[in-house]
């Protein structure tokens, strides 16, 4: 399978863990990729305070924090 998802985060955040919960309830195995932003400066700007983020790859419709397993069902 082709990932078909980002969560964009940060180890340590509770909130990307919570959120990274949500999308394994939900999302079929290896359709989504979890990216660290503090490896990479481009997404540090972007997402710093607003992660977890959750992204379609097809278009780039993003979902910021807080949202739910709807939410994440509605996106994919």
């Amino acid at each position: 399978m082709s990932v078909k998802f980002k969560l964009y985060g940060s180890e340590g955040c509770h909130l990307c863990e919570d959120a990274l919960a949500l999308c394994i309830a939900v999302m079929p195995a290896g359709e989504l990729d979890v990216v660290d932003i503090i490896d990479d400066e481009k997404l540090l700007e972007l997402y710093r305070i607003s992660i977890p983020v959750l992204e379609r790859v097809s278009d780039q419709e993003k979902l910021f924090w807080p949202f739910e397993q709807k939410q994440i069902l509605e996106l994919v």
